[in-house]
């Protein structure tokens, strides 16, 4: 299965969908977190366009210098630093979760949340602030959150004790 079928199942069974991916290498990890990335980078284009038209005092190349930065080399720091946070708050629970598990249940929760997170990025862009900009954050934030927790919790099941 490929990947986009495999981000339409997260939407549905994000435990299985997680398990599916759960022996994807570390290399192809990586690959994905960068993709990822890569999207949430251009989903921000419209917002950008947006507030370059309405204050032509920062153009529109610097404001996306600055989104290119931060979601291209700082995001994906961020990621593995919470990655490892979250890992050492699951042991401190109990739970029997590794750093590459950890790894995956996050960068798998982001890769999942794409479609919104573009969606978001248009009702920024052409609709501008207001409820319906609020409505689809508070659904990426929940999609996101839904699909990390229940990767954790599919992750931190399956593996056996050694």
């Amino acid at each position: 299965m490929g990947l986009i079928p495999r981000i339409l199942l997260t939407w549905r069974a994000p435990g299985r969908a997680v398990r599916e991916v759960a022996l994807m290498s570390e290399p192809a990890l990586l690959a994905l977190l960068i993709g990822t990335m890569a999207l949430y980078f251009v989903a921000q284009w419209p917002a950008h366009a947006r507030a370059a038209a309405l204050d032509p005092s920062v153009p529109l190349q610097a404001r996306l210098g600055g989104a290119l930065l931060a979601t291209m080399f700082l995001m994906p720091l961020l990621v593995l630093a919470l990655a490892w946070l979250a890992q050492g708050a699951a042991r401190l629970l109990g739970a029997r979760l590794d750093g590459r598990q950890s790894r995956l249940a996050l960068i798998w929760a982001l890769a999942a949340a794409v479609p919104v997170m573009l969606l978001q990025g248009l009702v920024q862009g052409f609709v501008g602030p207001g409820p319906a900009v609020t409505v689809v954050n508070i659904l990426a934030g929940a999609a996101f959150l839904l699909f990390w927790i229940a990767g954790l919790r599919e992750l931190s099941g399956t593996r056996r004790p050694a």
